[in-house]
């Protein structure tokens, strides 16, 4: 059960505090009436006593008045870093979507020029190098997009997850690697369409980084009663020990990173729609679960 505690975070610090101490008054009251009629005897219950009772309720009023003060300072100071963290990654983001892209499109075009331009095979190696390196970076600030994109408010829709899993499939190079999918005919999810991102990068994932002579990449859905899983097997060299361990922990250190914004982001965004991520890896290759809570289908009459 699921309780609202929006109108009582509402109230001033003073209408509580005046709250508490009048509930403790009565409580106060109730107790010593209730020991009175126990113990057959009204002796235990005198004016002074009484006084005694609301002095202690007094005191701990105080108590709650500054405990409940302390802790919606530290609230609105956090809500305070919380509103400009927020501010300088959106600036980030945008400066770096935006101005370092255009900045890169410069390189790139000046790139293809010089190209034209030499004929040493030396030179020619560099230049593909700065393309590829730029290239990398531009792909980097497409995908910050899914971010900025995802809405931080839970998922009021629904998408057929199948149909999502054949879409990334889809577009895959088929000469490429090798890919199976089991499913259903149909898995719906809770989710809007930013989920096709993660279930995108994952098999784009699988392909790229796989190494292999022959590539292969094994997915099913499945689907357990209130929640349904993806499952996407590789045979590539796998996830380092490390990255996962970083992923799992939610944490990044200046000795303990994860070398690709990718993994990071799938989290992030499955996330966003009320999933969760599992990465495993081994010398076999590496395994993803993104488990998402089900969906009633659209053609299941509601009652």
């Amino acid at each position: 059960m699921k309780y609202n505690l929006k109108p009582i975070y509402a109230r001033s610090v003073t209408v509580l505090t005046a709250a508490y101490l009048c509930l403790g008054a009565l409580v106060a009251v109730a107790v010593d009436l209730a020991v009175a009629s126990a113990s057959g005897s009204a002796v235990g219950w005198t004016p002074t006593r009484l006084v005694g009772d609301w002095l202690l309720v007094a005191g701990s009023g105080g108590v709650f008045y500054g405990a409940v003060t302390h802790h919606r300072r530290r609230v609105e100071a956090a809500r305070r870093d919380l509103e400009t963290s927020n501010q300088k990654l959106q600036v980030l983001s945008r400066v770096f979507r935006h101005n370092v892209r255009n900045d890169l499109n410069v390189i790139q075009g000046y790139t293809d020029l010089l190209a034209d331009r030499v004929e040493d095979d030396r030179s020619e190696q560099y230049l593909e190098t700065i393309r590829q390196t730029t290239d990398d970076v531009v792909e980097i600030s497409e995908k910050l997009r899914a971010v900025e994109d995802a809405s931080p408010e839970p998922p009021d829709c629904r998408v057929d997850l199948v149909d999502a899993v054949h879409e990334a499939v889809g577009v895959l190079d088929a000469d490429c690697a090798s890919v199976t999918v089991e499913a259903p005919p149909e898995a719906w999810i809770c989710a809007d369409d930013s989920v096709e991102f993660p279930i995108r990068e994952v098999f784009e994932n699988a392909v790229t980084h796989n190494d292999g002579a022959t590539r292969r990449v094994e997915a099913t859905i499945r689907e357990n009663g209130t929640t349904t899983c993806l499952e996407v097997i590789d045979n590539g060299p796998g996830i380092p020990s490390d990255e996962c361990a970083v992923l799992q922990a939610e944490e990044e250190t200046p000795l303990s990173h994860a070398s690709s914004i990718g993994l990071w982001l799938v989290k992030w965004t499955c996330e966003t729609q009320g999933g969760t991520v599992r990465f495993d890896a081994n010398d076999d290759g590496t395994t993803v679960r993104l488990r998402f809570e089900s969906a009633a289908s659209p053609a299941t009459p509601t009652r």
